[in-house]
């Protein structure tokens, strides 16, 4: 189906975006939340596979539908998959109206300034070619704000626009995502300077090349209204950053024009030992919360 209809979907849509995205490092994590500890798999290859099955069993649930879950952010390797014989990115679209994502980030460097700066990441433009080859619609790239420094702040914005702008060039949307730690000492003050350094920016983003961005729930609500509502941004979407799904979706429905990008918080009750009907019941009221979230406000 043609981006225009992608695009469409992602900025009009009722819903919100899975985030399928967990890498190497928070894989095994996951997979023990899942049920699999790290003494059933040895090797990568197996910890992959089995978060792929695990991702394979989520996208082909009931309710992961374009209905409710309007897009989909995934590992480089869950690209590269396949499901019931189809590539991930074409089995999202074309069977469930997902419109997929990728993480494109290589990590963080450590602290500095309160605040971690995206690794270096020379290969970016060769990944963004194949994902452009398999239909993948836009990108997600994090780093993260722990305490509220201007100058650490401007300097991880720049950066998230930077290579923000360096994405748009291969006709892709990029979700900047600047986390603020929920952990912070100072969280709502490190968000104030975030949402200045933002519109900061968003200014001199061409008009058709608009961005999306991921942001923490803030603690005081509706403070990102004005980066929903500026004209180059196509979606403000928020991420559950530890909180669990209860608590996110509860401060998420207080923030209006931001919908969810939920990893931790969609999969937590999910169990391998589960029955399908069991998994597709879990996953159901775990949809249907954060679509209400989503789409509901307080």
């Amino acid at each position: 189906m043609p981006a225009q209809t992608m695009k469409d979907h992602v900025a009009k849509g009722n819903g919100f975006i899975a985030a399928l995205d967990q890498s190497g490092g928070s894989t095994p994590g996951a997979l023990r939340l899942y049920g699999i500890p790290e003494s059933a798999y040895n090797g990568d290859a197996e910890m992959f596979a089995l978060m792929h099955a695990m991702r394979v069993r989520v996208m082909t649930a009931p309710a992961f539908s374009g209905d409710k879950v309007i897009g989909a952010i995934l590992f480089e390797r869950t690209m590269d998959g396949d499901v019931h014989g189809k590539p991930v990115p074409s089995y999202l679209w074309n069977d469930r109206s997902c419109v997929p994502f990728l993480k494109v980030d290589k990590g963080l460097e450590a602290e500095a300034d309160g605040v971690s700066m995206m690794k270096p990441n020379p290969g970016l433009d060769t990944l963004l070619e194949r994902a452009v080859k398999l239909g993948i619609f836009g990108t997600k790239m994090r780093s993260t704000i722990n305490l509220p420094s201007e100058s650490g702040v401007a300097a991880i914005v720049k950066q998230q626009f930077e290579v923000g702008a360096q994405i748009s060039r291969h006709g892709l949307v990029p979700i900047l995502e600047p986390e603020v730690l929920i952990k912070s000492p100072n969280k709502p003050q490190a968000e104030k300077l975030l949402r200045d350094a933002i519109l900061r920016h968003l200014d001199s983003v061409p008009a058709d090349q608009p961005v999306m961005l991921k942001l923490t729930i803030p603690d005081e609500a509706d403070l990102y209204k004005d980066v929903v509502a500026h004209d180059r941004v196509l979606r403000v979407v928020a991420l559950s950053g530890g909180y669990t799904r209860a608590d996110a979706c509860q401060r998420l429905a207080r923030n209006h024009g931001m919908i969810a990008s939920f990893s931790r918080a969609l999969l937590e009750e999910l169990r391998v030992s589960m029955s399908d009907e069991e998994f597709n019941a879990a996953l159901a009221r775990s949809v249907d919360e954060i679509y209400t979230a989503s789409t509901k406000k307080a």
